[in-house]
């Protein structure tokens, strides 16, 4: 009689030991292939989440129940991502909103913040259910040819983004040295974080984030500090965020205030930040907790660079709304501006501004550094070692901007249109980041269980179409403004059309249009044309 519960017990055993031996061959297998392609983190550079009480269940598809320190270790890449919400790009359109506008854009930054964590939510999404990051899978995705525009496209971003950044910092450097280093020799300066970022990355993740940590938490204290100096008013702060006003006055600052909200180096870079913790893509709990973690942190990352940016937008509002200087002030004269405004105090608030904008600029520099070499390792499947791979990604923004700061360093205005331009050059690539992503996260043989359903997939398109058509409008009123002459007219047609008919062509790939409107695209926009 008590046979066969003997013998359903050793078959259930050795059905266990099946799966354990099945599980050890799926990761070695994993880890094969990591040997050879590029991967975002080597094996033993990641961070092994452990959860012994629940490790004992054979139930892969069971979420652990939620635990601090779990949570704990899965902090981190959010943090590192929210600092392209701060960058000096970000800063410079926070403060002009502020000095042009008021309070009246605060719902939009509020708003505009939600977006960007949607996009970001997405991003970090298809890092954990792939294990792979989005460099990667666009590499596999799409054919030679618009793999290597998406690359060329990422690298414009990058550099663009790179340039204000670097410039940002050399600003701060020139603040805090009381004019005596020129903006070449800040540049110059800010170009050794490559080998920071280096010495740091050596001492393993966790400690590359601590120190990101304390640079947000500079930025934090000092325009929390400089906030309490100028007492703005809380009624107008409130009803700033709370009740949406936009005029025809404005809406060049609210779509800068859109437009600074997706950074597209940031969406391929935190598709691989969130593969630093060791998450097995085929244990469905586990994969689900990763997701749960990784998006409570980022809302939290958020959430703080949030209250930084509302912190800058309200100290200009409060000090130079309405006055002759809000048109004419920008990242080069704020500090000055700010002096004479609040004066000295017993810590004079130009060194906090100079204090808060080096940290920005200076983390900024190490991230987009960290994107370029998941970017371009991604996208052309290089092997090459840490240091390399820096130097490489490290000079193709530093060259040009050595240029760019002795050729604008001329006047403040200068610089103004540098800036100009270079938010242009970011808002172009937006499209060649959102649609790849929202085409990949909502396929089932890429996510499998783990693609976004239906009601999510409409509003990550909507979101992404709203920023799509905002920074399009940025560029058609850029250009209608700057460019002059038959020739440049033509040549601007020219490029507009080239990128408009790639743009369709993603669109196309990502079977978000209806199958009635496909089939009446040529052969080579198709799906099946790859």
């Amino acid at each position: 009689m008590s046979a066969p519960p003997r013998e359903e017990e050793a078959s259930k055993e050795e059905e266990e030991r099946d799966d354990e031996e099945a599980n050890r061959l799926l990761e070695e297998a994993s880890e094969e292939e990591e040997k050879e392609e590029e991967v975002a983190y080597e094996a033993g550079e990641k961070i092994l989440v452990a959860d012994f009480e629940f490790d004992s269940v054979v139930d892969d598809s069971s979420v652990p129940p939620f635990s601090w320190k779990k949570l704990w270790l899965f902090t981190g890449p959010g943090f590192l991502m929210s600092i392209a919400f701060l960058d000096p790009g970000n800063l410079e359109g926070d403060l002009q909103a502020g000095a042009i506008a008021g309070y009246s854009l605060l719902w939009l930054l509020m708003w505009a913040t939600f977006m960007g964590l949607l996009i970001q939510l997405l991003s970090a999404r298809v890092g954990v259910a792939t294990g792979r990051h989005l460099a990667e899978l666009c590499r596999d995705e799409y054919p030679n040819w618009a793999r290597l525009v998406l690359w060329f496209m990422a690298e414009l971003a990058l550099i663009g983004a790179d340039i204000q950044e670097v410039i940002g910092s050399a600003i701060a450097i020139q603040i805090l040295s009381r004019g005596f280093f020129p903006l070449w020799a800040g540049v110059l300066i800010t170009a050794s974080d490559c080998f920071v970022f280096l010495f740091l990355e050596n001492y393993g993740v966790r400690k590359l984030e601590a120190a990101f940590a304390v640079l947000i938490a500079i930025m934090a204290l000092s325009f929390a500090w400089m906030f309490g100096d100028a007492k703005p008013n809380g009624k107008e702060l409130l009803m700033g965020i709370l009740v949406p006003r936009l005029s025809s006055k404005t809406i060049r600052q609210a779509v800068g205030v859109v437009g600074c909200v997706i950074m597209p180096h940031n969406v391929f870079l935190h598709s691989a930040l969130v593969q630093s913790r060791k998450v097995v893509p085929h244990k469905k709990g586990r994969v689900q907790e990763a997701i749960n973690y990784y998006s409570i942190e980022s809302s939290a990352a958020l959430v703080v660079s949030f209250m930084i940016n509302l912190f800058v937008t309200t100290v200009f509002a409060k000090g130079f709304y309405g006055t002759k200087q809000a048109n004419s002030i920008g990242l080069v004269n704020a500090g000055q501006y700010l002096e004479e405004k609040y004066g000295g105090g017993v810590f004079p608030i130009l060194y906090i501004w100079g204090i808060g904008l080096l940290a920005a600029g200076q983390s900024s520099t190490i991230t987009g550094t960290y994107a370029g070499q998941f970017i371009m390792g991604g996208f052309l499947n290089l092997r090459l070692k840490k240091w390399l791979r820096a130097l490489i990604t490290r000079s193709f923004a530093i060259v040009p901007t050595i240029i760019v700061a002795i050729v604008f360093n001329r006047s403040e205005a200068s610089l103004d249109v540098l800036n100009e331009w270079l938010n242009v050059l970011q808002s172009m690539q937006i499209p060649f980041a959102l649609i790849p992503l929202l085409t990949l996260v909502s396929k089932e043989q890429i996510m499998g269980t783990f693609r976004v359903g239906p009601v999510l997939e409409r509003a990550a398109w909507t979101v992404a179409g709203l920023i799509i058509v905002i920074n399009g409008y940025l560029l058609l009123d850029f250009f209608l403004s700057e460019v002059n002459g038959l020739l440049l007219g033509l040549l601007a047609c020219s490029c507009t059309a080239a990128y408009v008919a790639f743009i369709v062509y993603l669109v196309s790939q990502s079977g978000a249009l209806p199958s009635a409107w496909v089939s009446r695209l040529p052969k080579g926009f198709s799906p099946t044309g790859n």
